[in-house]
């Protein structure tokens, strides 16, 4: 996709809205700029890694084109659990199985790992090895490392769904609900004229309909979402081998030949365009 982006001078917007939200562009500002020195770890809490679908098959409804809603995935009996109907108020848990999403490491980690990325100034590459638990089925304790010896945990650090940066002189947290830091003072703070500044927009649709007029790249491009996307799919691999592996974000592969054959699979009848 960033390729195709490249080739035909598209605009891409990816929809990791939260980098159109104060609470994560003043985070990550305070952080690139070094409000709180030199980092020594970051803990980021998004729930647990995809699972294996083990649910039970059963009758597929009537107005459901259940071969249509498989798509591209390998095939499987229905189970309203991943689908269910339109008047049931439960969220679809497709997400949480192998072969429909990435449980909740792609879900909210796609959002959260993202603001990493961008407060790292790696949004053109990432991390260079991946650390799986030493206890097998573990479903946290997994870290990644980045070439400058950052170190990004996956542990619930006592806030769901958030980010807990920890630096040489000080704490800043964020989530979609607060801004805090510690010395509290710190996430008040005014970028001065020399500090460096992100990317703003305070309306992530409107940035993309601004890009599209400009023909500019808009706050989350495309190879931005791809280099997240690849983060949280890695840390998935690192969890189901349950062994640890150096990534080369530049050629984009691993030193390991079974989780390379993991980077892609296969794909169903008319959706497996290798055959066109």
């Amino acid at each position: 996709m960033v390729d195709a982006a490249r080739k035909h001078k598209r605009v891409f917007q990816t929809g990791s809205m939260q980098r159109s939200s104060y609470n994560f562009r003043q985070a990550a500002e305070l952080v690139s700029n070094n409000y709180i020195g030199k980092i020594k770890e970051i803990n980021v809490s998004v729930g647990e890694p995809v699972m294996q679908c083990d649910l039970p098959s059963l009758p597929t409804p009537d107005y459901l084109d259940w071969d249509l809603w498989i798509g591209p995935s390998m095939y499987r009996g229905y189970n309203p659990v991943l689908a269910p109907p339109i008047e049931d108020p439960k969220w679809a848990w497709w997400r949480g199985y192998q072969g429909f999403g990435g449980g909740y490491i792609t879900d909210w980690g796609a959002h959260m790992f993202d603001i990493v990325q961008w407060a790292l100034g790696m949004d053109q590459s990432g991390p260079v090895e991946f650390v799986a638990p030493e206890t097998p089925a573990a479903k946290t304790g997994l870290y990644y490392v980045y070439a400058n010896g950052v170190k990004v945990h996956h542990k619930n650090w006592g806030e769901g769904n958030a980010i807990q940066f920890i630096g040489e002189k000080g704490t800043i947290e964020v989530s979609r609900s607060f801004l805090r830091s510690n010395p509290a003072d710190i996430v008040n703070t005014k970028l001065g004229s020399g500090d460096k500044r992100l990317y703003f927009s305070d309306n992530h649709y409107q940035d993309w309909i601004d890009a599209i007029k400009k023909r500019s790249k808009p706050i989350c491009d495309v190879e931005i979402g791809h280099r997240t996307a690849t983060i949280c799919n890695a840390v998935n691999i690192a969890y189901e081998l349950q062994r640890s592996l150096k990534w080369n974000p530049k050629k984009e592969v691993f030193n390991d030949a079974s989780a390379n054959m993991m980077r892609s699979r296969a794909y169903r009848g008319k959706w497996d365009f290798n055959k066109f």
